[in-house]
């Protein structure tokens, strides 16, 4: 059977298994081992089931994704959710809009001890939704705010995204962490000036709060998510300074997420078994996406789809600029249908390859990627995070106001992308000092 004939029938059954409600790692397995079993044999497609899955989760090296995910899981179980929050609000509180800044500060603090775009956006509409309510502030765009700054978590380190881009893509995964850093700082500065304007040029998003605030207060809730910078210093910089590889550093915050709820709760019995069967429960279902992605991405290389695929894409998009042009339309229309992981693994094994060949940096793209991804989780009609913020709210919101709040949020996302498109620096500079260091 021709190579490209057996990725087009591949591509589709993917398509018809996800329509069916089939997990993506399952179907991406079958596929996988279908194909390999038509196109390269028995013996091969044998082989490939004996070792891979035993490789993917046998590689020390992988041991980052579980520490990172735990390590969030830990930081939820101490509180630090609300308590960053509450700290936003009240040092920003006296400012017009200060709940939406409060959000967007609040996500990204959480974001550099978290790592899932989900996971953010549903704390944070448990949290600040019901206050936006409370000061009559706009519902359309308080839960809009609340999608965007969720999808934070995909740019600032520790990204469980960035971490399987580096696996499937074998780059290194502390410099892509890193060049994780500007563009998710970036992002939360356009977001708080976006904001701003809006406010400005539309007051009754925004009615003034005269609540007095203790200043002793402010500094008090400064000082409860003081346990945040320590963990962001013991990652990053670890990392940053080499004292550490990736999978140590996660180690490390996983740790360090761990001394925090010791000092705060005092007792294991409450919330260590529940806290590990979470992380361990996510950490299982993002290693099922892998080992099937990768099963798939085998079977595309070693029946000579990716040969055959390379080829064809770059006589469409024969230019990097239209090839990312190519990209970004993919993977917005994506995101209407998949989460984050699922989108990376689906996808790479067939853009990667084109990358290599038209000499784009593979660390640039994957920033861009996630970028991309970051605005595919919010656009509607069926942006992942829409719907895990509507399933927190319950019936203090509708599709309607997710929908409409959220597409200030996409322009803000829209413009940090052409910015990383048009200044590569801005995610390759921080990795080239780390290297040079």
């Amino acid at each position: 059977m021709d190579p490209l004939l057996i990725g087009y029938l591949g591509g589709g059954l993917l398509f018809v298994f996800l329509a069916l409600g089939i997990p993506v790692g399952v179907s991406m397995g079958v596929i996988g081992i279908g194909g390999m079993f038509i196109g390269a044999g028995e013996l091969l497609t044998y082989g490939q089931l004996r070792t891979l899955p035993f490789a993917v989760v046998n590689n020390y090296g992988f041991a980052v994704l579980p520490m990172f995910v735990l390590m969030g899981v830990l930081a939820e179980t101490a509180g630090l959710t609300s308590q960053v929050f509450y700290a936003a609000d009240l040092w920003l509180r006296r400012f017009r809009g200060g709940l939406y800044q409060a959000v967007i500060v609040g996500s990204a603090l959480f974001a550099a001890i978290s790592g899932s775009t989900i996971v953010n956006a549903m704390v944070f509409t448990r949290i600040a939704f019901p206050q936006m309510m409370k000061y009559g502030y706009s519902r359309s765009l308080s839960i809009g705010s609340i999608a965007g700054a969720g999808s934070f978590a995909a740019m600032i380190p520790p990204s469980i995204t960035m971490v399987i881009y580096a696996i499937m893509t074998e780059q290194s995964v502390g410099q892509l962490l890193v060049a994780g850093v500007i563009p998710g700082i970036l992002t939360a500065a356009i977001y708080l000036v976006g904001v701003y304007v809006l406010v400005r040029l539309r007051p009754s998003l925004a009615p003034p709060i005269h609540a007095k605030i203790d200043p002793m207060e402010r500094w008090r809730a400064l000082g409860k998510i003081f346990p945040i910078s320590i963990l962001m210093l013991l990652v990053l910089g670890g990392i940053y300074s080499g004292m550490f590889p990736p999978s140590a550093a996660g180690a490390a915050g996983a740790f360090g997420a761990f001394c925090i709820v010791i000092f705060r709760k005092r007792t294991f019995k409450s919330w260590l078994i529940p806290s590990l069967q979470d992380a361990a429960s996510i950490s299982c279902i993002i290693f099922v996406i892998l080992i099937g992605g990768l099963l798939l991405s085998r079977m595309l290389v070693v029946v000579g789809v990716i040969d055959d695929l390379v080829i064809q894409i770059t006589s469409v998009a024969s230019t990097p600029v239209l090839f990312m042009i190519m990209a970004s339309v993919l993977y917005i229309v994506l995101g209407c249908f998949l989460d984050t992981t699922s989108m990376m693994v689906v996808t790479l094994p067939f853009l990667y390859p084109v990358v290599v060949d038209l000499g784009i940096d593979p660390i640039w793209f994957g920033i861009v990627l996630v970028k991309l991804i970051e605005i595919s989780v919010v656009t509607p009609p069926v942006g992942i995070n829409l719907f895990a913020v509507l399933s927190a709210v319950g019936k203090g919101a509708s599709y309607g106001d997710v929908s409409r709040g959220v597409i200030p949020f996409i322009l803000f996302d829209l413009i940090v992308l052409a910015l990383l498109i048009m200044f590569p620096e801005l995610a390759t500079w921080l990795p080239q000092q780390m290297i040079a260091s």
